[in-house]
């Protein structure tokens, strides 16, 4: 352990002893905790039973966890030729049980399902002893009175067109500032629970901040908003943070991911590709509010509209951030076929979310996705004319060349610098009749079987004659109105991004295996709002959403709500959250006051440990990773290089993906290794220098007491109580104290300090 880390381990000792009662109990009893897959079994057992019974949201969870492993859609695991999982099997005769309908509508008694559920003999008990699965008596109760209640069938939830119910009557009128909360209390009040009141002006100017710009707002802006006493306060800010360019800098950060965007083409060699300008595309698309089924139209098909402009074109790039290949010594066709089959995963579940990769070697053992449809999205996606493998320093062909004329005079957002002329973007270009799609028997390149025809899965849309048959007509099937998960799976990625997680727990899965919505009623009033009355207008969609007062509660926890909520599903308090890797590394530069705030560009190399991309590199391309000097080292972490082989290590670290693959949902997690990374990465530790020195140069702060209470002020937008000064007082004495520390201004270890608590990384 060289000199520095122990130091800091040292440091570290002060950090979680003294401090901890204070910030880390908040963790331990408001922290993220583990996502519930299914949200209703929690508290099933102690509700009472439904009026009316719906099949999708109060039978099927059942029939799917108790009896689908024996009876359900796995051929091969099927039991006694019999299947609950489709209309027919569970309206069947029960041939080798008993003389019985296996469903007898209107007639539970007369129901096989409901003798073998309620037999006490091992013979005939369903589910049978041995197989550890039982049926709670709340369980068999719906399933005899749906049974009584004529046992209507519908289809999957997800593929019926989502259609608007009117809003709820609710006892917390008072509470509700729009009809979201009407959605929400109403589930409370049938939960026996109650909303949380709004949390303090500071808190949620901090959290709307880091939710609409991916920054911290700093104090003067915060004590704007403190004076403002007006009712419109909170709405002047939305609306100001709503108009700042940092706002598409936030949003591009999450589509990023979606896009799997990257500034190397991976794979062994993993050299540098050009993608920057489509980044900054995304960025200019999010703040001009382009309606969202232009902003999805544009990538998947702008070169496909009538006379389409340059601009519509570079969108195209969307589809292109997939991996690429120089190694020498592979099959051109079997790589380009890669090429063609992720584009198609990735546009399936960035908008559909289906995983219908599973389809791509056989028939969807759960959805209702067959080879031969998974064939047929994938034949919009292979009319390119490109290669399987590159030479080195080739820029996959189609591409488009920019430059300093064409970038001034077709696409002011491109952010040319003036040491680059120009530049070459990877973009679509349909070629008519390029080549024949075929399925692929197992997938596999060289195995052509049946011949497609561009198409979709028939389950959830038709595509029919009204359709172009090209990726123009595939984005037009996309915003059909008759499209039951469009809109379904971008309002649940919407509110994902603002609660943590989604009202459909599962964003890559809307098929069988996903998870339930929570709240199924919102989820398609939201839908439907956003696509019918607001027109695919994303701001206007976010303001909904962060002028409710489900999203302005307090993240403070009740006893009783952790006790029947203990994953806070139905919100009764608004979620703490981890900040995103991006957004905690911003955090210290902004309030540091090193953050440049330059908008676009070339992305940027700031610190990271020597010697990574030597240890992976195969002698080719990068080699050697050169930081950036000056200002570009303080760039915003959305411009941040991205090798695909090695991720920069800090974002690694606090959960961002690897970018190989099209990522909807971040996992979560809280390790030592995220402390020790704030504790010992120059990054934060120049920030905190920079921080005291502002701090130790302000005229006004006369004595130590002042400047630690504006230093801890600073960093998290409020004052310390005064136990917690207390705590910061005798901590900066002890610091004064070590000799070993007495060289350097304790306020930098103060900073690193406070920029490590978990109300510093976390967003409450």
């Amino acid at each position: 352990m060289n000199k520095k880390i122990a130091k800091n381990f040292k440091l570290s000792l002060y950090l979680f002893t003294p401090l901890l009662c204070i910030w880390g109990y908040k963790a331990l009893i408001s922290g993220p905790k583990s996502e519930m897959t299914n949200a209703n079994d929690s508290l099933s057992v102690n509700e009472s039973i439904p009026e009316t019974i719906n099949y999708n949201f109060d039978v099927k969870p059942i029939l799917s966890d108790k009896c689908y492993t024996c009876h359900g859609p796995d051929a091969e695991a099927r039991q006694a030729n019999l299947r609950l999982d489709t209309e027919e099997g569970a309206f069947a005769t029960a041939q080798n049980l008993s003389s019985l309908p296996i469903i007898k509508r209107g007639d539970p008694k007369g129901s096989a399902l409901v003798f073998h559920i309620n037999s006490t003999d091992s013979k005939t008990q369903m589910p049978p002893p041995d197989s550890n699965l039982s049926l709670a008596p709340y369980q068999k109760q719906i399933l005899e009175k749906w049974i009584a209640q004529g046992a209507p069938w519908e289809g999957h939830w997800a593929y019926q067109v989502p259609r608007i119910a009117g809003i709820p009557d609710t006892q917390q009128k008072n509470w509700a500032k729009n009809e979201i909360d009407h959605f929400i209390a109403l589930k409370l009040e049938n939960k026996g629970l109650e909303p949380s009141p709004l949390a303090s002006k500071e808190i949620i100017l901090r959290r709307l901040a880091f939710d609409l710009t991916g920054l911290p707002p700093n104090l003067e802006l915060m004590d704007q908003f403190l004076n403002d006493n007006s009712e419109q306060a909170y709405e002047k800010m939305v609306d100001h943070l709503l108009a700042q360019p940092q706002f598409g800098e936030r949003m591009a950060s999450v589509w990023l991911d979606v896009a799997r965007y990257a500034d190397t083409h991976g794979y062994q060699d993993d050299l540098q590709r050009i993608m920057w300008p489509w980044r900054d595309w995304v960025i200019s698309a999010f703040n001009k509010n382009l309606p969202y089924d232009e902003f999805i139209t544009w990538q998947l098909a702008g070169d496909l509209l009538d006379e389409p402009t340059l601009e519509q074109i570079v969108a195209t790039g969307y589809n292109r951030n997939h991996k690429i290949t120089q190694e020498g010594g592979v099959i051109d066709e079997e790589y380009r076929v890669e090429y063609v089959a992720d584009r198609a995963i990735t546009t399936s579940k960035a908008l559909m979310g289906i995983t219908v990769e599973c389809a791509r070697c056989h028939d969807h053992k759960y959805d209702a996705v067959s080879q031969k449809e998974f064939f047929s999205l994938y034949s919009f996606f292979n009319n390119l004319d490109e290669k399987g493998r590159i030479e080195y320093g080739e820029t996959p062909a189609p591409f488009v060349t920019i430059d300093k004329k064409i970038a001034a005079e077709e696409l002011s957002f491109l952010h040319l610098p003036d040491s680059i002329t120009k530049v070459e973007l990877m973009v679509m270009k349909e070629v008519e009749n390029l080549r024949t799609t075929y399925t692929l028997a197992r997938g596999q390149y060289d195995a052509p079987d049946q011949k497609v025809q561009p198409g979709t899965p028939n389950r959830i849309l038709p595509f029919d004659e009204t359709y172009a048959q090209n990726r123009l007509g595939l984005a037009k099937w996309f915003f059909d109105e008759k499209n039951p998960l469009t809109s379904r799976v971008v309002v649940n990625r919407f509110w994902q991004q603002f609660f943590g997680r989604g009202l459909v727990a599962t964003p890559e899965d809307f098929g069988n295996q996903g998870a339930r919505p929570s709240h199924p009623e919102l989820l398609d009033w939201l839908a439907v709002t956003f696509r019918a009355e607001d027109n695919w207008d994303i701001k206007k969609f976010i303001k909904r959403v962060v002028m409710s007062a489900t999203y302005r509660q307090t993240s403070k926890t009740l006893q009783e709500t952790s006790r029947v909520d203990p994953t806070n599903i139905f919100l009764a308090h608004y979620p703490r959250q981890k900040l995103p890797a991006e957004m905690i590394r911003d955090n210290a530069l902004v309030t540091s006051g090193l953050l440049n705030k330059t908008i676009g560009g070339p992305s940027v190399k700031p610190h990271q440990p020597e010697g990574l991309w030597e240890e992976t590199t195969s002698g080719q391309g990068l080699t050697q990773y050169q930081p950036d000097g000056g200002v570009n080292r303080y760039r915003r972490s959305l411009y941040t290089f991205w090798k695909r082989t090695v991720p920069p290590p800090n974002m690694i670290t606090f959960d961002a993906p690897t970018r190989d693959l099209c990522t909807v949902e971040r996992q979560k997690t809280s390790t030592p290794l995220q402390s020790l990374v704030l504790l010992n990465d120059p990054q934060f530790y120049n920030a905190a220098e920079a921080i005291a020195k502002k701090i130790d140069e302000e005229k006004t702060l006369q004595t130590e007491k002042e400047k630690i209470h504006k230093l801890f002020r600073t960093i998290t937008l409020r004052s310390p109580t005064e136990v917690e000064q207390k705590l910061l007082n005798d901590y900066f004495g002890a610091i004064l104290n070590d000799s070993e520390q007495s060289s350097k201004n304790p306020l930098v270890d103060l900073a690193l300090l406070i920029y490590n608590l978990d109300e510093t990384t976390q967003k409450s």
